[in-house]
């Protein structure tokens, strides 16, 4: 267990790696009205990469039904493409982009995988650089990508992120919560998933947009809920006034800079509680979790780098 890192170690590790390899060049222009698909936080990933865009989102539950429902728009070739987007190109990308193909559907995979089953399919690949993370974290994956696209420079986040002073007590907390910007809303369901992985049911940890919040998201205020609030909005309402962190963002900040920042937030929460991934991620990635796939086999504790 001793390779097992925390998230904001990950962060500092694929920002460090970025600022010293080049990307692929995504240029979403060329995508006129694509049907975007990918499964966990590459679906939040496409929908950051599309936001603004024209584009239909859909994941491993939902990408059947809106093959069904567009059909008429993609017999008419006013749909004509499908990005899948995956980091290993492997378990639900395979089938997605064999529905897509079997549909007439030119299929684009981003991946960091280039040998792998989905990437044999694929019309396109657009291949991403990775480095070795904890399963699950798939920080460096889903990063390039983003970066890629915004054309964000990883070394300005990376000396921010290391300036950032904790606020006083930051550890003592029992519970968590953020509060970004509107415009970086599709980041808040990227942190519930981490809060899923890191912390189960063992921890509280809340993200929402600042319109979302205002829904009654903080009818219920405790001193012992940090609100973490970025942005220059200042946050007069939510949680218990003594226990709120307002952190300002430089001017021009773009989607890879507040994932990277939440992200090395929620490390230091990590790191202030008890062991619960690095407890359990073993027993996950050799038993139950493959076998929800139907699988025999176990997952890498301890992905590779490509």
């Amino acid at each position: 267990m001793e390779n097992i890192i925390n998230l904001d170690q990950g962060v500092i590790r694929a920002l460090e790696f970025f600022s010293k390899n080049k990307l692929p060049k995504l240029n979403l222009n060329k995508f006129d009205f694509p049907i975007v698909v990918g499964s966990g936080n590459a679906y939040n990933t496409g929908q950051i990469l599309f936001s603004g865009r024209k584009a239909i989102i859909a994941d491993e539950s939902t990408f059947r039904k809106v093959i069904e429902n567009y059909k008429g728009l993609i017999n008419k070739k006013i749909i004509k493409e499908v990005i899948v987007i995956s980091a290993s190109g492997e378990k639900d990308s395979v089938w997605e982009l064999e529905l897509a193909k079997k549909n007439k559907l030119k299929t684009i995979l981003l991946t960091c995988s280039p040998d792998s089953s989905a990437s044999k399919i694929a019309d396109q690949i657009i291949i991403y650089p990775k480095i070795s993370e904890p399963y699950t974290y798939n920080i460096s994956t889903y990063l390039g990508m983003v970066l890629s696209a915004t054309g964000e420079n990883p070394k300005n986040i990376l000396n921010f992120i290391k300036k950032l002073k904790l606020k006083a007590g930051f550890k003592n907390y029992n519970s968590y919560a953020f509060v970004l910007p509107d415009d970086f809303i599709a980041i808040t369901p990227m942190l519930d998933i981490k809060k899923s992985e890191l912390f189960g049911p063992k921890l509280s940890l809340r993200a929402f947009s600042f319109g979302h919040a205002r829904h009654a998201k903080f009818v219920i205020r405790d001193k012992k809920e940090l609100v973490i609030t970025l942005g220059k909005e200042k946050n007069l309402y939510f949680g218990d006034p003594q226990s709120r962190w307002q952190i300002n963002l430089p001017q021009r900040v773009d989607f890879a800079f507040i994932l990277c920042l939440t992200y090395y937030l929620v490390g230091k929460i990590q790191i202030s509680k008890p062991s619960y991934f690095k407890n359990n991620i073993k027993e996950y990635c050799q038993k139950y979790g493959p076998q929800a796939y139907g699988s025999k086999g176990s997952f890498d504790l301890v992905v590779p780098g490509n």
